[in-house]
């Protein structure tokens, strides 16, 4: 099994740390080819509409959406999930073009600026062994969800930061600055279903 890292900006590499932690052989995807042969997808932190510009321009947002309706594995974190959602809003309340992938609507930023990023620790229905220790930075939340989608964490306010519809997987924070690599091993998992 290899999983394939979006490598186009953001935090790319430390996913990829990652995953090489628990023995899972990953690629670097700046282009279409790169997506052959893979087993899942990470889409990671990093600003959201410059991934999304950049996907368009590497020819990457179609075949990324059709191995998304294959059955595909894919993870956003963060700007990912922002990516994956059907909706994204602006901090100004203004649409973001997105792949629309999830039935859910996010709101970027929603937590304010990067002085204001924060950690918690969370319970994520899908893990055993206590809370997860989450990282936000400049984090997006889930304001709405669809009927297939289920939603496995949220803050104690309420907000929902990470969610799955079928073998998508959506969290706000950024999992891959942790020293906790269980949701790298699920998120494997679910690729090698």
């Amino acid at each position: 099994m290899i999983i394939g890292v979006l490598a186009l900006q953001g935090a790319f590499i430390e996913h990829i740390h990652m995953f090489e932690r628990i023995g899972v052989k990953t690629a670097e995807v700046r282009l279409p080819g790169q997506l052959e042969g893979i087993s899942g997808l990470v889409i990671p932190g990093g600003e959201s509409t410059t991934v999304m510009k950049l996907m368009h321009s590497y020819g990457l947002v179609g075949p990324v959406g059709k191995l998304a309706r294959g059955n595909m594995a894919i993870w956003g974190t963060c700007a990912g999930m922002i990516c994956l959602s059907s909706g994204a809003l602006n901090p100004d309340g203004t649409p973001m073009q997105t792949l629309g992938l999830m039935d859910m609507t996010v709101k970027r930023n929603a937590f304010g600026r990067q002085v204001d990023s924060f950690e918690s620790n969370l319970h994520i229905t899908v893990l055993q062994g206590g809370p997860f220790p989450a990282v936000f930075i400049r984090a997006p939340f889930i304001e709405r969800v669809g009927v297939s989608v289920e939603v496995l964490a949220k803050l104690p306010g309420g907000e929902i930061v990470a969610a799955t519809q079928g073998k998508l997987l959506a969290t706000s924070f950024h999992p891959e600055l942790t020293g906790d690599a269980r949701l790298h091993s699920y998120f494997a998992g679910m690729a090698g279903k």
